[in-house]
């Protein structure tokens, strides 16, 4: 206990690897969830973004809940504890969810039981939000605990210390997790491997348990003294009960509604509350910066599956923790100082109405990048439509009269160049192109028109036996080999292609040019580099308008309530996730580019509506309005007011929201 190393209490490291590797577990699963959703729960884009966003509303609505099981009940430590337990259980079931051969009875790939999948992997993300959650607002918390009041600077050095590993863990975790799911992995089957994805965040989820127990005999584990905001709540809840029961228009008025609390709570309460709700108004249009900013983990990363490009290592969601460790300094010893040598007053509020200005920016990007791709798609047949292909394998011209296409038989004219005239009623189909492959994969048919049965194999994958005059169905291929025949074809992303082989076909050694190829689905032509800019703008949005506004909120909270705000901060996260549910159900709009401008436009107005606020705002110095009350207060009741008040600024950041100083605030980002 108290054992230090060069004046740094040594449990701090046991926190530090603790948040690294619980980061780590966090963003590592969540930068494969949606395709998870998509390519193994086999759910289409909207229903994957709307489970998406309702996980990391969860997962913003539950610190609330974390600070005051900690503040009022169990103490930070036990609160970790118990909740990191709760998460890598979570963590291990989403792990298991994703194992197809769990549930693959007759072998062939596919799971026989989806709902059981689905059960799990529901009832895992469930645990994880309450995991994570829960814990958010304890980790650097506990952390600020562990030093004593003459450690100032241990303590701000061990905050950069400890936000530096939460943008480690979640750089990290980002470009590695979806490697190991790009693995293939099974015990029947080779399937992509989920399971590992899932697993090592899981793993890490565990270590980061171990190591924080491991600590334990070295904590300065501080008893709990009663949560704030449950007494910010009682206050607030009391003034309003008061005032509707004094609504008599014979009682006078008070200046503020919340002067009604004073029957109850002394005057230096009351004044803090007033600042918080002021500053708490201020919140209400920002949940719509997040409802975009959260779409980089599904709509963005779903639009990059329609590009060209390596998917798996060119996943463009490493690129905002990238851009945000270089635009941080960047805008702060840069953007800003230029700024102010031109006299410019870019005040707090000013540079969050341009953050949410630049994110707008952001979606009218991913609109313009949306429209190219939906340029180069093909057009699908609707579900009343139907598409007919006819492969000519005479070696004459045909001409094919179509008059309609029937459910059960469909009669075809086809006249030959000397007028013999035949209907042909086509009784057999074939599997026809409904959708772009997957991922950027190629999806690759052969037609066997030769006289005899041939065996095409691809790689390690293999066709079987194809029957003269039978289509093969859809694989994914990179080249091609048939029996004494080898010929090779290079691929784009995303392309389709059927193989013609001629009743003239000949197992000679350059057969591939006697193979007829027919393009079904052009390739991605659209590269996920044109994704880049869209990044660059909801970055630099991010590094003004949420850096800002934590520092705002910290500058004009009362020095005992950082943890309310921080709270309500969180939850303006949480219900921006739920205006993505709310507004991609509602609006149903055809077109993806539509849906991205649509949340542009909603962003502009709300962008208006938060610059007319802000031009209203008053800014404040909480400490002399604190110091103010306190001078109209008894000796004794001053006194102890001034120690706590000067307590909690020593402390600040160590309470439930876990940011001690605005030069902490600078280095967050978005990774809490």
């Amino acid at each position: 206990k108290n054992v230090t190393i060069f004046g740094y209490p040594l449990s701090i490291f046991f926190i530090v690897v603790n948040e690294f590797c619980e980061r780590f577990s966090y963003y590592g699963m969540r930068a494969v969830l949606v395709l998870y959703f998509k390519y193994f729960l086999k759910w289409d884009d909207d229903f994957s973004t709307t489970i998406y966003h309702t996980f990391v509303a969860l997962c913003y609505l539950t610190p609330i809940l974390g600070a005051i099981i900690a503040d009022s009940w169990l103490g930070k430590f036990k609160t970790i504890v118990y909740l990191s337990i709760v998460y890598a259980v979570g963590q291990v079931i989403m792990a298991v969810s994703a194992i197809h051969d769990i549930t693959d009875g007759n072998k062939d790939g596919t799971p026989d039981n989806m709902t059981l999948h689905v059960a799990l992997s529901m009832v895992g993300l469930l645990l994880i939000a309450l995991g994570t959650g829960g814990i958010k607002p304890c980790v650097a918390a506990f952390g600020g605990d562990q030093f004593n009041e003459d450690q100032d600077k241990q303590r701000s050095t061990f905050f950069s210390i400890f936000y530096l590993s939460i943008n480690a863990g979640s750089l990290l975790s980002t470009v590695i997790t979806p490697i190991l799911r790009a693995q293939k992995c099974g015990i029947h089957t080779q399937q992509q491997c989920y399971p590992l994805a899932f697993g090592v965040p899981a793993a890490l989820m565990v270590v980061s348990l171990v190591i924080f127990i491991v600590g334990s005999g070295m904590y300065n584990k501080t008893a709990p003294t009663g949560n704030i905001m449950v007494k910010v709540f009682k206050c607030i809840s009391f003034a309003i009960k008061n005032r509707y029961r004094n609504r008599s228009s014979k009682i006078p008025k008070r200046e503020h509604w919340m002067d009604w609390a004073e029957e109850k709570y002394d005057k230096l309460l009351i004044a803090q509350v007033k600042m918080v709700l002021k500053v708490l108004f201020l919140y209400i249009p920002l949940p719509m910066f997040w409802a975009l900013f959260d779409q980089q983990g599904s709509r963005w990363t779903l639009q990059a599956t329609t590009m060209d490009g390596n998917f798996v290592s060119f996943l463009l969601s490493t690129v905002n923790p990238i851009l945000i460790l270089i635009m941080v300094p960047v805008v702060d010893f840069i953007i800003y100082p230029l700024i102010s040598k031109c006299k410019l007053n870019f005040t707090p509020l000013r540079r969050m109405t341009v953050g949410m200005f630049l994110a707008a920016l952001a979606f009218v990007a991913a609109a313009l990048v949306q429209l190219q791709i939906d340029a180069s798609l093909p057009d699908f047949p609707s579900s009343t439509e139907q598409q007919a292909k006819f492969i000519n394998m005479v070696d004459r011209p045909i001409d094919i009269t179509l008059d309609k296409l029937l459910n059960t038989g469909s009669p075809v004219l086809i006249s030959l160049p000397d007028g013999t005239r035949n209907t042909l009623v086509i009784l057999e189909e074939f599997g026809d192109v409904v959708a772009k492959p997957e991922e950027g994969a190629n999806a690759i048919r052969f037609f066997n028109g030769f006289g005899m049965v041939l065996n095409i194999t691809v790689g390690e994958e293999g066709f079987g036996n194809i029957i003269s005059k039978n289509m093969s169905t859809y694989f994914l291929i990179k080249n091609a080999a048939g029996n004494q025949c080898v010929f090779s074809r290079e691929f784009g992303f995303g392309s389709s292609y059927t193989f013609i082989i001629p009743p003239t076909f000949t197992l000679e050694e350059n057969c591939g040019q006697h193979i007829k190829e027919v393009e079904d689905i052009k390739a991605n032509s659209i590269h996920m580099a044109w994704q880049i800019p869209q990044y660059f703008l909801m970055t630099s949005g991010e590094v003004v308008f949420s850096v800002t506004g934590l520092e705002f909120s910290y500058s004009q909270a009362p020095s005992n309530m950082k943890a309310v705000l921080q709270a309500g901060w969180l939850l303006t996260v949480a219900v921006g996730n739920i205006i993505v549910l709310i507004v991609a159900e509602a609006a149903t709009l055809p077109d993806q580019w539509a849906e991205y401008i649509l949340f542009a436009a909603l962003l502009v107005l709300v962008c208006i509506i938060f610059a007319i606020m802000a031009y209203f705002y008053t800014y404040i110095d909480p400490a002399k309005i604190e110091g103010n009350f306190a001078n109209l207060e008894p000796e004794d009741e001053k006194k102890k007011n001034l120690e706590v008040a000067k307590k909690d600024m020593t402390l600040a950041g160590t309470g439930s929201s876990g940011f001690q100083t605005t030069k902490i605030l600078r280095q967050i980002g978005s990774r809490l």
